[in-house]
C-alpha cells in the first residue's frame, strides 16, 4: 500500500490545525462569562434605564449574563476612569453619556482619561430630549410666552435651574440664551427633586429637565412644559412641541446621548461581536419600545460612533465657551 495518500492526509490534517491555532482564541468563546456594564451614575436615572434595556438585549443575544455595576460620582467620571483603565478583554463596558464622554474634560482640571483616546467606541444607542419647563407662578404657557417675558425682563429678573454647573441641561439653557438674544440667569442644583420642589413652589422661574425626569411633572400638572430641545417631537409626549419651532428658538438643538464604550486596544473581533449584539437591540421592537417609553429617541444600526462623538465635541466646546467653563 502507498504511503502517499496517507502522508498527504496527515498533512492536511496538520495544516488545518496550524490555522485553527492561528485564529484569535477569543473568536469563538466570547462572551464565556458574564460582562460588566459599568454606569457612572446611582441607579434610577435615564443613564441607568438604558444600561438596564441595553443589558437585557445583549444578555438575550449572547445568552450570557450582563451585569450592571453603578459607580457614581464626580459625574459620571468615576466610572469612565475605571473602564478606561479596565483590562480590553470585552468584560469590562461603559454606558457613556454626553456628561462625561465630552463635557467634562473641558472643564473638569481633574479629569484624568481622554474620552478619545482611551476608550474603543462600539456604537451610538439612543438620546434623550431636554425640556424648558416653567413655573405654574410665573403664567408662562409657551415658548413664545417666554420669550416675551425675557425680552421685557430687567437684568437677572428671570433665572432657570439645571442639575449643575457645566452639564448639558446647564449649556441648553446657554444655547437658549443664546438663540433667543435673551438672558435668563442659571441656578445650579444638585438633583431634579430640588429643582422641582423650588418650580413648584415658585422660588424658580424655569427649569431645564431630562425628559425622563421632567415629564412624570409635567403630566401631574405641578410644572409647564414650554417645549423640547429636540428638533423631532418625542414619542413619549407627541404634544409638547420643538423649541425650534417657535420663532425666535430656530438654533435650539441638544441632546444628552449614550453610547457603548470599551476600554481603548480592544481586539478587533470582540468589537465587531459587541457590534453585531448592539445592532441587535437597536433594531428589536421590545428594546426601542422601552426607551422610547420613557422619552428617548434610538438611532438605527450604521451610526459611526468617532465620527458622531467628534462632531458633539464640537457643538459643546462652542456651549462650554459661552457659558465661560473653558479650562485655561
Amino acid at each position: 500500500m502507498s504511503k502517499k495518500p496517507f502522508v498527504r492526509s496527515i498533512l492536511a490534517a496538520l495544516a488545518t490545525s496550524t490555522f485553527c491555532l492561528a485564529l484569535p482564541a477569543h473568536a469563538e468563546t466570547y462572551p464565556s462569562r458574564p460582562i460588566n456594564l459599568v454606569v457612572g451614575y446611582p441607579a434610577g436615572g435615564s443613564l441607568d434605564l438604558t444600561a438596564r434595556v441595553l443589558g437585557e438585549a445583549l444578555s438575550e443575544y449572547f445568552k450570557q449574563s450582563v451585569v450592571v455595576e453603578n459607580l457614581g460620582g464626580a459625574g459620571g467620571t468615576i466610572g469612565a476612569q475605571k473602564v478606561a483603565r479596565a483590562t480590553p478583554d470585552g468584560y469590562t463596558l461603559f454606558l457613556g453619556s454626553t456628561n462625561e464622554m465630552v463635557i467634562a474634560s473641558m472643564i473638569n482640571d481633574s479629569v484624568r482619561y481622554d474620552s478619545q483616546k482611551d476608550f474603543t467606541a462600539i456604537g451610538v444607542i439612543a438620546a434623550q430630549p431636554l425640556l424648558l419647563t416653567a413655573s405654574p407662578a410665573t403664567g408662562t404657557k409657551t415658548a413664545a410666552d417666554y420669550l416675551k417675558n425675557l425680552k421685557a425682563a430687567k437684568p437677572n429678573q428671570f433665572n432657570f435651574g439645571s442639575s449643575g454647573i457645566g452639564t448639558s441641561l446647564h449649556l441648553a439653557g446657554e444655547m437658549i440664551n443664546e438663540s433667543t438674544g435673551t438672558k435668563a440667569e442659571h441656578i445650579p442644583y444638585r438633583g431634579v427633586t430640588p429643582l422641582v420642589t423650588d418650580l413648584v413652589n415658585g422660588q424658580l422661574n424655569y427649569g431645564i429637565l431630562v425628559m425622563s425626569s421632567g415629564l412624570p411633572h409635567v403630566k401631574s400638572g405641578k410644572i409647564v412644559a414650554l417645549g423640547t430641545t429636540a428638533r423631532e417631537r418625542s414619542a413619549a409626549a407627541p404634544d409638547i412641541p420643538p423649541l425650534s419651532e417657535t420663532p425666535g428658538f430656530e438654533k435650539v438643538d441638544i441632546t444628552v446621548w449614550f453610547s457603548l464604550y470599551g476600554p481603548a486596544n480592544m481586539p478587533a473581533d470582540i468589537v465587531a461581536s459587541l457590534r453585531k449584539g448592539l445592532d441587535a437591540a437597536l433594531t428589536s421592537e421590545t428594546f426601542r419600545s422601552k426607551l422610547e417609553a420613557s422619552g428617548a429617541s434610538v438611532f438605527a444600526p450604521g451610526i459611526d460612533p468617532v465620527k458622531f462623538q467628534a462632531e458633539q465635541t464640537e457643538k459643546f466646546k462652542h456651549l462650554v465657551r459661552l457659558a465661560g467653563l473653558e479650562r485655561q
